[in-house]
């Protein structure tokens, strides 16, 4: 089973594999993350839906793994509304700054 924790998932936001690509890129390493990020909320959405298709259709009779998927895409979406909460806090001070 894998394990669902914030630790986890940012830890594999931060592979070793993608670090070296991205510093070998110039830099790009916070895009890369962000992307990364979103593309990997979406997948975890459309996972938990399919997953909810399949139980109201009856293909499966696993409620367990459905609610299980459809907690891990809440967490994920969470967690990336958080991180685009940080970000604009972090935008706002610094166009608060004066120069």
């Amino acid at each position: 089973m894998n394990d669902i924790t914030l630790v986890n998932h940012l830890n594999t936001l931060s592979s070793p594999q993608q670090q070296a690509g991205s510093q070998a890129s110039g830099g790009s390493s916070f895009v890369d993350a962000i992307k990364e990020a979103v593309d990997k909320t979406n997948q975890e959405q459309l996972s938990a839906d399919k997953a909810a298709q399949d139980l109201g259709a009856g293909k499966t009779s696993n409620i367990h793994q459905v609610m299980i998927s459809m907690e891990k895409a809440d967490i994920s979406m969470r967690l990336m509304v958080q991180m685009r909460n940080k970000v604009m806090d972090a935008y706002n001070t610094i166009m608060n700054m004066q120069v």
